[in-house]
């Protein structure tokens, strides 16, 4: 089951028709998601690792707490200094007295997490990120708001009753209620005011927050590309306030400058362009990556291999070569493999005898890309 499938149902459904709606609620089966953080994960990383912040934040009664307030100092590495350690004691005294502990980016330091993330990124090409919020038996973190982002909530503990408001918000419409229980995920579009309190338990929810790229991210390149040969950065005129028809004929011929430069730019090159920067500024999961440069030389025509979930790949041709575009990475082959290349990109497993390739070409071209990351071996 794939990113889209686990939160959303059919990825095809929700990529066409979800975003335009106000609420979206999606059944699994509880053990999927409770699987990607539990009670005993968050205890985990709260009491036994050296978690922090900004990873950590309180909040008690809708205010963040300064992080002096479940932080300690005095902790050394080789002599350095290590500040913003988290106080477990702290809290789990706050927590008791009815604060909201929020683990922030969890993508980046808990591997299901991190998965889940990579995996809607590139099945979405939308920036993501991951939050998590512990709230203690029948108090509320946060008052009513709404977020600059889309979200997905998950519950993975408890039962959190959610208070979902019209956007934008009116004083005379009724919210709809959800009462959230492991196993349902919601959708809120971006601007959506809600709120949420926990119910007769400790509750512990999860939030994916998509980002989502706008066609101004793409109309602002065209047009910063289109103004490099302009001068745009030169002073306005000497007494322009008293001289604003100097003003509008400068401006006038600088805009028909930029109209002409903006019919001569290529959308498919900014488009490109877009693809790479948004790929280039993934961090894209390498779990397993020690052991399998470790091994590569132990890789044969029947070691099974298999995608590395979560690792985009774009392909792009360019004369005789052939560009693997991998995220952090960028990998050229020759472009007469490419039928072979497509077949390591779709496939969930094989071995690389399956490849059309003969059994050397194939063995190199594998080894290349298990170490590249693009490939992991399947144990």
């Amino acid at each position: 089951m794939d990113a889209l499938d686990l939160l959303s149902g059919d990825a095809q459904t929700f990529v066409e028709k979800v975003w335009a709606s106000r609420v979206h609620l999606h059944h699994t089966d509880p053990a999927d998601l409770v699987g990607v953080l539990s009670l005993a994960d968050v205890d985990h990383l709260l009491t036994a690792t050296a978690i922090r912040t900004p990873a950590v934040r309180v909040a008690r009664d809708g205010a963040v707490l300064p992080a002096s307030a479940f932080t300690r100092g005095g902790s050394t590495i080789a002599g350095q200094p290590l500040t913003g350690l988290v106080d477990a004691r702290k809290v789990l005294d706050l927590f008791e007295g009815g604060a909201t502990v929020v683990l922030q980016g969890l993508h980046r330091y808990w591997p299901p997490l991190t998965r889940l993330v990579a995996e809607l990124e590139v099945a979405l090409g939308h920036p993501c990120q991951a939050n998590a919020y512990l709230t203690p038996p029948g108090s509320q973190g946060f008052a009513v708001h709404s977020d600059s982002h889309d979200v997905f909530v998950f519950q993975t503990h408890g039962s959190k009753l959610w208070e979902v408001h019209p956007a934008p918000l009116e004083e005379q419409a009724e919210p709809r209620e959800v009462l959230l229980e492991p196993g349902l995920s919601m959708y809120l579009p971006t601007g959506t005011p809600h709120a949420a309190r926990a119910q007769d338990t400790v509750s512990l929810h999860v939030t994916i927050g998509i980002n989502q790229l706008t066609w101004r991210t793409l109309v602002d390149r065209a047009v910063r590309e289109a103004g490099q040969g302009l001068d745009l950065d030169g002073h306005l005129p000497a007494a322009h306030l008293t001289r604003p028809d100097v003003v509008a004929g400068g401006l006038a011929e600088r805009l028909e400058g930029l109209a002409a430069a903006l019919r001569s730019v290529d959308a498919g090159e900014v488009a490109a362009a877009q693809v790479d920067d948004f790929l280039q500024q993934r961090v894209s999961p390498l779990g397993g990556g020690l052991l399998d440069r470790a091994g590569l030389d132990a890789i044969t025509g029947d070691t099974p291999l298999r995608r590395r979930p979560g690792r985009p790949c774009v392909l792009r041709p360019d004369g005789e070569q052939l560009h693997l575009l991998l995220g952090d990475r960028r990998v050229s082959v020759p472009i007469r493999i490419r039928a072979a290349v497509e077949q390591l990109r779709d496939a969930t497993e094989l071995v690389p005898d399956d490849l059309d390739l003969d059994p050397t070409s194939a063995l190199v071209l594998c080894r290349r890309l298990v170490r590249e990351g693009l490939l992991e071996v399947r144990r």
